[in-house]
């Protein structure tokens, strides 16, 4: 059997982190397999479905890398398909014409309310009756027939085997009044219609799948394996929600978080591969199973994100990084020269190291960015301001001016030698050398900075910054 997932993501709001979740599931568990993964855009309520967030979820899933087989379906092209089953079960008998009115039903809901629950809503009176005695003025929308005793076991793949006694199952209604479908007939029939062959989702749709499991059976059709996932929390146990990171995917994107490291981050939360802590696409896609996914729910932890965006920064291309870095600061009206976007990328190692986001490189990055002038902070003025500085750069910018070599390790040594000269500790040379380099009071080693400088680019700034 080849496999077929599917994501399944109603358009009423931006990708949830949690789907973002369900859809690496789905997307890893396929390819583990060499099967398709397949994008459902479930945009039946039509009310509530927007275009911005179609938008959102297939920008969210280009960016997270979750490339999908084929073009995306749209559940709402398909409603002529849904009536042609609704109406093939009606004839059959398999389904029936419901001619309840509004308050009839709302009398059965408040009976089901007073009993706890335990029981089916709905009590079945159209199941067996005449059409004919059908009340004038009402609309019937059309009911599956569900099994009236026993129970109904589905073998899920992550929850084990799970039982439902029959009678809590109403005859759910599969088409509306109006003739439009429910979202069960709908996910049933393109399910089945797209070869659908495993059903990877949140925990919280466990109980459609009992309805889902009888109505495939209704048409004759297999049922998919179903897998269901357990919901993620915040890290205080509590429902995720936006002060725990409940946020759209692009969220994170604005927030400087790479996308491989999201992935990463998602695939840990509720899976495991032994103590693997950091996981490769490939490594993923070999080693996903469902046997691995646990059955408590997880813990979303900003910090733990942000640790695991540090490594994927110190690991990403220079080039990649430095390409974020300058459409951020184009964005914000900053041209980038040719010689500044060079530096950068010879600079962006060792910035990198000392990130968690690329927000934080474009903070750290900014002395690269810019030509002389520079901006400089307050501490990086009080470091000029100090006793002598200036003069103690004068004369340091007079020995590097006849540097032989200008590498990292013989710059080194010309402001050790420069400090011994002077009976000064390294540091009081370093300090007000990094101020006039990077107008700051932090970054990376300052003889680091000095070679990506280079020669004319260091002595410009030690210039502009004695005067």
């Amino acid at each position: 059997m080849s496999v077929v997932t599917r994501f399944a993501p109603s358009p009423t709001g931006f990708l949830h982190i949690g789907g973002a979740r369900t859809a690496l599931f789905n997307y890893l568990f396929a390819k583990h397999h060499g099967g398709q993964f397949l994008l459902r855009i479930e945009d039946t309520d039509r009310k509530r479905s927007t275009d911005e967030a179609i938008q959102a979820i297939l920008h969210g899933m280009g960016w997270l890398a979750l490339d999908w087989d084929g073009g995306e379906t749209y559940q709402s092209h398909n409603a002529d398909r849904h009536r042609e089953v609704a109406d093939q079960l009606l004839a059959e008998g398999k389904a029936y014409r419901c001619y309840c009115t509004p308050e009839e039903l709302a009398e059965m809901r408040d009976r089901a309310r007073e009993s706890g629950g335990s029981t089916r809503i709905y009590d079945g009176r159209w199941r067996d009756r005449d059409p004919a005695e059908a009340p004038a003025g009402v609309d019937p929308v059309i009911r599956i027939k569900m099994p009236l005793d026993g129970e109904t076991t589905i073998a899920d793949l992550v929850q084990g085997e799970v039982t439902r006694t029959n009678d809590t199952l109403d005859d759910f209604i599969i088409l509306r009044s109006d003739g439009t479908p429910t979202y069960m007939l709908a996910v049933v029939v393109d399910d089945h219609d797209m070869g659908v062959t495993h059903a990877i989702r949140g925990d919280d749709h466990l109980n459609n799948a009992f309805r889902q499991h009888h109505l495939f059976a209704a048409c004759g059709w297999e049922t998919p394996a179903f897998a269901h996932i357990p919901l993620i929390h915040g890290a205080d146990g509590a429902k995720l929600s936006k002060r725990h990171g409940a946020l759209g995917v692009e969220a994170y994107e604005e927030m400087g978080f790479l996308p491989e490291a999201v992935c990463n981050y998602l695939l840990r939360l509720g899976w495991s591969h032994g103590d693997d802590e950091i996981i490769s696409r490939d490594q993923a896609i070999e080693w996903f199973d469902l046997a691995n996914v646990g059955r408590s729910p997880a813990r979303f932890d900003m910090d733990k994100l942000s640790n695991l965006n540090a490594h994927y920064l110190k690991e990403a291309a220079p080039r990649r990084l430095a390409a974020i870095i300058m459409a951020d600061a184009e964005a914000a009206g900053t041209t980038v020269s040719p010689a500044a976007e060079k530096r950068l990328v010879a600079g962006m190692p060792g910035l990198a190291s000392r990130a968690k986001n690329t927000h934080e490189l474009s903070e750290l990055a900014k002395f690269y960015l810019s030509d002389t002038p520079i901006a400089m902070n307050d501490k990086a003025r009080a470091a000029l301001d100090g006793d002598g500085a200036r003069e103690v750069l004068s004369a340091l910018a007079e020995r590097l001016g006849e540097a032989t070599s200008w590498d990292e390790d013989a710059l080194d040594g010309i402001a050790r030698e420069f400090a011994e000269s002077r009976d000064m500790k390294l540091g009081k040379v370093a300090q007000p050398l990094r101020a006039a380099l990077t107008g700051s009071n932090v970054s990376p080693s300052i003889f680091e900075v000095m070679a990506v400088l280079g020669r004319d680019e260091t002595l410009a700034r030690l210039e502009n910054a004695r005067n």
